[in-house]
């Protein structure tokens, strides 16, 4: 068995204690975490003031993650408007067709409603989690998002307010992406 030489595999281990209170980085990067939280809350602020008129606030609730992961990874590939909007559509037409198809079911079966919407609920995150690997669009508030059509009321008008909303998200950050920096 051959051993390898000193000088290969043995660069020296910075360990760092698993009990720290702030990222490593924010000592030298201050300004830039709080101007990007402050971008973050701003256009999170924008995107709820449209959709105020939404009554349906756990669908838009997954806006929120995607504004984590937007402003918190700008330059990272599961920041890219095909992860957001593509994650979206994935995610809203996954949740939308067997939110539909629960609701014909409560009509015409002998299930208990609430336990065809569970179920229908777990289906949609599944072919949300498939179409979203299969066609590289994978993004997980959106993932949660097929959840919240099927277990929660909507209609059209919030289908359309929440795909306005991820693409307000991902339009901002795409202006001012050359001033962001990944903070994770």
């Amino acid at each position: 068995m051959t051993q390898l030489p000193k000088s290969i595999g043995t660069a020296p281990v910075k360990r760092q204690s698993g009990w720290r209170l702030f990222d490593a980085q924010f000592r030298d990067h201050r300004a830039a975490y709080v101007k990007q939280t402050a971008m973050a809350t701003v256009s999170m602020l924008a995107v709820l003031l449209l959709l105020d008129l939404v009554d349906q606030t756990v669908l838009i609730a997954s806006l929120g993650a995607s504004t984590f992961i937007v402003f918190s990874m700008p330059h990272m590939k599961r920041s890219r408007p095909r992860y957001l909007v593509g994650g979206y559509v994935v995610g809203a037409l996954a949740g939308c067709s067997l939110s539909l198809l629960a609701e014909f079911l409560d009509t015409y079966a002998f299930a208990d409603p609430r336990l065809v919407h569970v179920i229908f609920a777990a289906l949609a995150l599944g072919i949300a989690f498939f179409v979203m690997v299969v066609t590289d669009t994978e993004h997980p508030p959106a993932a949660a998002l097929a959840l919240g059509f099927v277990l929660n009321e909507w209609n059209l008008f919030a289908l359309l307010v929440v795909m306005c909303g991820i693409v307000l998200i991902t339009a901002i950050k795409e202006l001012i992406k050359s001033r962001l920096r990944d903070l994770i």
